[in-house]
Formats: structure tokens, sequence, C-alpha cells
């Protein structure tokens, strides 16, 4: 018998899985502890006039699928009109068929919409003048839609030098989602481009209040710029990277390096790397300092098309997944924090997935008891966080670490309609375990699994992150004062 598409069981395959995510999975709030979501408009409450503006700017995943199709870019990042470029997204969405970009584009038109019509060219018309008549209702400002969503906490992408003075307007106005910046300082490293390097640092500067003349005066305005962030909520850091940098170095060597990168000289290739080690190791000391957790997204290629990036910049669809060594560089890195005792909660994202093992056997090197799932393997990022990608994450965790002290799905999306990404990992994680029970592979115990759900999509985030303590988000501690992830009760087949 055929199943309808996108129903209520969606992705359920077992009475399982079915009752593990209705009865337990489904009504958790959201924490999304890693986005790119825009916080000026949150702290405006943006209203979008069209569903082209809030599903299409931006939005490079849409903008691929569309190049392939044959598109011309006058209708993706051009000069198109709206609705132009909304018609040729439907003329597109019929060919993504096996890609996540199907699922994704129905669920999001159901869940904030109310719309269960399939988009094509002959739907278009309705559904845009529909979902955009909607969209001008107060009823789907940008923070009616986080909450008709159940978001809980949402945590921003952040450069140091950013004056987080959107992050300020939103916790002034009680806005019950706790809108929180993440401190990203990718440009804090990229020394092998002199004049924008010298740039950046300049402005930094100006944020931290700092003359930036030397390596110590860019250390300092670094650590008041993070001290900053901690005031206004900040908990975690993240750093994009093709590798980890795990070079041995000395400090006379990083500041010659820096004084010949402010003087305009670009580094050899050996000195670049040496400098980007050691501001990764002075950037994890000042996270193990507050208790903070870092975040390192490791393996994109980005930029490979010349051409494109210098007609419409990074960011615009023209990335994939690398094939760097990932192995020895982790280990020395996290082996030289961990020796000093100041190796902070770290999660790991691999964008390769040959990575996975690699990843997971990683983290459970340096778990030493303190914390539940101290260090993480990450949910599948970029080109993974689709059902084979996560799956393929869970079965590697699952093997070879504790699935169920996993901290869980996050959307890593510029956009505001992306948060049925959580339910969409939520249905895979219980159809996985679901499957297990029916299998014989489990033990038919509800209340366990159940708790073990839960905690996977939002208890273990809200403990390992500290949500659940706002009083204590902008304290400098030691290690041993982390915040364990919600307790598992014990399942009644394993009780003493």
């Amino acid at each position: 018998m055929k199943k309808p598409f996108l129903n209520e069981d969606f992705l359920l395959q077992t009475e399982t899985a079915r009752q593990l995510y209705h009865e337990f999975a489904k009504q958790m709030p959201i924490i999304d502890y890693h986005c790119h979501l825009p916080p000026d408009q949150i702290a405006e409450d943006k209203q979008f006039e069209n569903l082209t503006q809030i599903w299409l700017y931006g939005d490079h995943y849409k903008w691929r699928a569309m190049r392939t199709n044959g598109i011309d870019e006058h209708f993706i990042t051009g000069d198109a009109s709206d609705w132009e470029k909304f018609e040729k997204w439907a003329e597109t969405v019929p060919y993504t068929v096996r890609n996540p970009l199907y699922h994704w584009t129905h669920l999001e038109l159901q869940r904030y919409f109310d719309v269960y019509e399939i988009l094509d060219s002959t739907s278009a018309r309705r559904i845009y003048d529909e979902c955009s008549a909607k969209l001008r209702t107060p009823e789907y400002s940008v923070r009616n839609l986080m909450l008709k969503m159940n978001v809980q906490t949402v945590c921003t992408t952040d450069d140091p030098a950013d004056s987080l003075e959107h992050h300020r307007l939103i916790a002034d106005s009680g806005f019950p989602i706790k809108v929180l910046p993440t401190f990203r300082p990718d440009k804090a490293m990229a020394v092998e481009d002199p004049a924008t390097y010298n740039q950046y640092l300049d402005k930094l500067s100006v944020a931290a209040s700092v003359e930036i003349r030397s390596y110590g005066n860019l250390l300092t305005a670094l650590q008041r710029r993070h001290d900053y962030f901690a005031k206004l909520g900040g908990r975690l850091s993240d750093h994009g990277l093709e590798q980890i940098y795990a070079v041995d170095y000395t400090d006379a060597e990083i500041s010659d390096i820096f004084d010949k990168v402010r003087s305009g000289q670009a580094p050899a290739p050996d000195e670049t790397l040496k400098f980007k080690s050691a501001i990764l190791v002075a950037l994890a000391e000042m996270d193990w300092e507050k208790g903070w957790t870092q975040q390192f997204h490791l393996g994109a290629l980005r930029n490979n098309n010349s051409r494109a990036l210098r007609n419409l910049g990074p960011d615009t669809g023209w990335d994939s997944i690398g094939d760097f060594s990932q192995g020895r560089a982790l280990s020395t890195f996290l082996d030289r924090l961990d020796t000093q005792d100041k190796l902070t909660k770290t999660i790991l994202y691999n964008l390769n997935p040959a990575d996975n093992e690699l990843i997971a056997t990683m983290v459970g090197n340096f778990n030493d008891g303190t914390v539940a799932g101290k260090v993480q393997f990450g949910s599948g990022w970029w080109f993974l966080d689709q059902k084979d990608g996560m799956e393929k994450q869970m079965n590697a965790l699952s093997n070879m670490g504790l699935l169920s002290r996993f901290v869980g799905m996050l959307t890593d999306s510029r956009s505001f309609l992306s948060f049925p990404r959580h339910e969409y990992f939520r249905r895979i994680l219980c159809n996985l375990i679901g499957n297990d029970v029916e299998n014989g592979e489990l033990p038919d115990d509800m209340k366990w699994l159940g708790q073990v759900v839960q905690n996977i999509s939002y208890g273990n985030a809200k403990g390992y992150f500290g949500f659940e303590n706002e009083a204590s988000h902008n304290v400098r501690r030691n290690n041993d004062a982390v915040v364990a992830p919600a307790e598992l009760p014990v399942s009644s087949d394993q009780q003493s």
C-alpha cells in the first residue's frame, strides 16, 4: 500500500518510530545552537513582503539547484523581479526529487503556511500569492515565525568586530526567545592576504578600543571582544576551517610573523601555518577560561569557481566537500590543550563523510569524565544535513561513541523558514531507533528510549551549553565547573 507523501508519519517506517516521534520528540522545544540568522532582522521584527524574499534571498542551496536545472543567473541572484525568481524556483522544484530540498520545501510550506499542495509551475502563482499575503500580516513577522516553531534559543554567528548592538536590542525588548552571539574569529587568522587582514585589524581595533601594533595587542583585542560576547550571553565560539592547524611554533616566531604581516608583507606558507596554529590555541584557552564550547566546522573547499567569485562574491553557492587530511592535526591540537588541562567542551563537524569514523573515534580520545559528551561528533553539516548524511553520522557515532549523549541538530541556516530541519532530524532519529526495536536490537522500553530521544532532541543541548543556568554565562571558570547534560533514566532491564 502506497503511503501518502509527507503526511504525519513521514519518514517513520514502524509503529515504534511513530510512537517515539509523536509522543516524545515532536513537542520538544528547539535549541538552534548554530545558525546564520541576521540578528538585525530579529531586532526590528522584520516583515517580509513576499515568499521570494524570505525563501530565496541568500539561499545558495536553492541557487545551486536552479543553476543545475539550467536557470539563468538573472533569475537567481540577478535583477529579475521577485515573482520571476520564484517562478523559476517553482519550475525547478520537481527536478529536485530525492534532493533534501524537495522535502524541506514542502515541509516549510506545510509547517509555516498550512499549504499542502505540491509546488511546481502550475501551482506557483497560487502558492506565491497565498504565502506572500500571510507574510505581510503581523502573525508572520520573523519573531512570530520563530515562536510558531517553538524555538527557545538561537545562537547566531558573529565576528569579533561586530558591535552586537542588535543582540542588546533583542535582549532589552523582552523577546522570550534567547538570541545569543557566537564568537567566529576566522578573519583574525587570515594572514595570507596582508592587505585585507590589516583592514580587518583596523576594524577590530576600533571595536576593542585597542591599537593593534603587536601580536600581544591582537590577543588583548580578541580577549576584550570575547569578554563582551560573554557579557551579552555568548557561550560558544565557532571556526570554519579546511583543517585544524597544529604545527609547532615559538612566541618569538609568532610576534615576528605578525610584525611582518602588519607591515604589509605576505608570510611564507610555513609562517601562515604557525600563526594560525598559535591563534587557535590562544582562542581555545579563552574558551576554556569561560567554560564555553568551541566548534570546528572542517573540510569545506570554498570558492571553487573563480569567475563566479569575482562576479558574485563568496557564499553564493560555489563550495564543495574537500578531501583534507584531518586526523593527525586534530590529535595534536586537542592533545596540546588536554595536556595543559585547558581543553574546553568541543564539537567537531566534518564535511567529508569519509571522515565520519575518524571523527567518531577522535572525540573518544579526549572525553575525560568531567562532563558527559565533553567532546562531541557534530551533526551532519551542510552537504550532509540530509537523510543519508544524518543516518551515517548517527550510525558512526552509535558504533564508536554514545549516541545518547549527542547534542543533536542545528539549522546552520540564514533563513527563518529552516526550523523544520529539526523536525526532519528528529523523525530520522526516531526511525533509526524504532527500526532497532522492531528488529529486536533494542528493548521495547518506551520510557527509556523516549527519554533518549528527548535528550538528543533538546535536553542534552540545554544541559551541555548551560542554557538552564542563565546567571552563570559570563563567569570565568575552570573546566571542572561545566554543566553536565540531562541524565538518562536507567532502563527497567538494567536496574540492579
